[in-house]
Protein backbone atom coordinates (compact mmCIF):
# COMPACT_ATOMS: atom_id res chain seq x y z
CA UNK A 1 0.00 0.00 0.00
CA UNK A 2 2.62 2.33 1.20
CA UNK A 3 4.71 2.01 -2.57
CA UNK A 4 1.37 2.31 -4.18
CA UNK A 5 1.96 5.97 -3.17
CA UNK A 6 5.45 6.03 -2.58
CA UNK A 7 6.43 5.25 -5.88
CA UNK A 8 4.46 8.56 -7.63
CA UNK A 9 5.20 10.65 -5.06
CA UNK A 10 8.70 10.20 -6.16
CA UNK A 11 8.39 10.23 -9.74
CA UNK A 12 6.47 14.19 -8.91
CA UNK A 13 9.35 15.21 -6.99
CA UNK A 14 12.33 14.23 -9.49
CA UNK A 15 10.10 15.48 -12.48
CA UNK A 16 9.64 19.13 -10.57
CA UNK A 17 13.18 19.21 -10.33
CA UNK A 18 13.96 19.04 -13.87
CA UNK A 19 14.40 21.85 -16.19
CA UNK A 20 11.99 21.25 -19.51
CA UNK A 21 13.28 22.76 -22.73
CA UNK A 22 11.06 23.00 -25.78
CA UNK A 23 12.25 24.35 -29.39
CA UNK A 24 10.67 25.90 -31.87
CA UNK A 25 12.61 25.55 -35.24
CA UNK A 26 12.69 29.11 -37.44
CA UNK A 27 13.64 27.54 -40.72
CA UNK A 28 14.14 24.33 -42.80
CA UNK A 29 17.76 24.40 -42.41
CA UNK A 30 19.42 21.06 -40.41
CA UNK A 31 23.23 21.12 -38.78
CA UNK A 32 25.22 18.07 -38.01
CA UNK A 33 24.85 17.91 -33.66
CA UNK A 34 28.13 19.42 -32.15
CA UNK A 35 29.36 18.70 -28.86
CA UNK A 36 27.92 20.55 -25.93
CA UNK A 37 30.79 22.02 -24.47
CA UNK A 38 31.23 23.73 -28.00
CA UNK A 39 28.36 26.05 -27.71
CA UNK A 40 29.13 29.15 -26.60
CA UNK A 41 26.72 31.52 -24.91
CA UNK A 42 26.69 35.03 -26.06
CA UNK A 43 24.69 37.88 -23.65
CA UNK A 44 24.14 40.24 -26.32
CA UNK A 45 24.47 40.31 -30.61
CA UNK A 46 27.93 42.25 -30.23
CA UNK A 47 29.58 39.80 -28.42
CA UNK A 48 28.88 37.31 -31.16
CA UNK A 49 32.12 36.81 -34.15
CA UNK A 50 31.27 37.33 -37.03
CA UNK A 51 28.59 35.93 -39.45
CA UNK A 52 25.61 34.13 -37.70
CA UNK A 53 22.29 32.26 -38.13
CA UNK A 54 19.30 32.20 -36.14
CA UNK A 55 18.30 28.51 -36.15
CA UNK A 56 15.65 28.08 -33.25
CA UNK A 57 13.96 29.43 -30.38
CA UNK A 58 14.70 27.84 -27.13
CA UNK A 59 12.31 28.00 -23.46
CA UNK A 60 13.59 26.23 -20.92
CA UNK A 61 12.07 26.04 -17.47
CA UNK A 62 12.09 24.57 -14.27
CA UNK A 63 11.25 25.18 -10.32
CA UNK A 64 13.34 27.62 -8.92
CA UNK A 65 13.31 26.00 -5.67
CA UNK A 66 14.69 22.80 -7.15
CA UNK A 67 17.09 23.92 -10.11
CA UNK A 68 19.61 26.70 -10.53
CA UNK A 69 20.43 29.14 -13.41
CA UNK A 70 23.21 27.14 -14.70
CA UNK A 71 21.49 23.89 -14.65
CA UNK A 72 18.86 25.91 -16.75
CA UNK A 73 22.00 27.07 -19.03
CA UNK A 74 23.37 23.99 -19.20
CA UNK A 75 20.15 22.00 -20.69
CA UNK A 76 19.79 24.37 -23.28
CA UNK A 77 23.26 24.15 -24.56
CA UNK A 78 22.60 20.86 -24.80
CA UNK A 79 19.22 21.11 -26.85
CA UNK A 80 21.13 23.76 -28.74
CA UNK A 81 24.28 21.10 -29.75
CA UNK A 82 21.45 18.58 -30.82
CA UNK A 83 19.76 21.28 -33.49
CA UNK A 84 23.66 21.50 -34.39
CA UNK A 85 23.44 25.29 -33.20
CA UNK A 86 27.44 26.27 -32.11
CA UNK A 87 25.90 29.20 -30.13
CA UNK A 88 23.40 30.81 -27.82
CA UNK A 89 21.86 34.27 -27.54
CA UNK A 90 20.30 35.28 -24.30
CA UNK A 91 16.83 37.19 -24.34
CA UNK A 92 15.27 36.75 -21.48
CA UNK A 93 15.82 34.97 -18.06
CA UNK A 94 12.65 35.54 -15.76
CA UNK A 95 13.40 34.95 -12.55
CA UNK A 96 10.50 34.89 -10.02
CA UNK A 97 10.32 37.17 -7.26
CA UNK A 98 10.82 36.60 -3.59
CA UNK A 99 7.10 37.31 -2.80
CA UNK A 100 6.03 34.84 -5.60
CA UNK A 101 8.66 32.23 -4.65
CA UNK A 102 7.12 31.89 -0.68
CA UNK A 103 3.43 32.70 -1.98
CA UNK A 104 4.52 29.58 -4.04
CA UNK A 105 5.62 27.75 -1.13
CA UNK A 106 2.78 28.63 1.25
CA UNK A 107 0.26 27.87 -1.52
CA UNK A 108 2.31 24.36 -2.52
CA UNK A 109 2.39 25.71 -6.03
CA UNK A 110 5.97 26.57 -6.65
CA UNK A 111 7.50 29.11 -8.65
CA UNK A 112 9.04 28.80 -12.03
CA UNK A 113 12.47 29.91 -13.13
CA UNK A 114 11.91 30.67 -17.12
CA UNK A 115 14.64 31.47 -20.00
CA UNK A 116 13.99 32.40 -23.59
CA UNK A 117 17.44 31.82 -25.71
CA UNK A 118 17.97 31.86 -29.20
CA UNK A 119 20.16 28.97 -30.62
CA UNK A 120 22.46 30.57 -33.34
CA UNK A 121 24.51 29.14 -35.86
CA UNK A 122 28.44 30.75 -36.22
CA UNK A 123 29.98 30.96 -39.03
CA UNK A 124 33.85 30.81 -39.29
Amino acid sequence: MKSRFFLPLAALVLLAGCVQTQATLLDGTTYPPVHEDDVVIYLNEDDIPGEWKAVAIIHAQGDAQLTRESKMLRKARERASELGANGLLIEDINEPSAVAQVAGEVLGTGSTRRGRLIAIRVFD
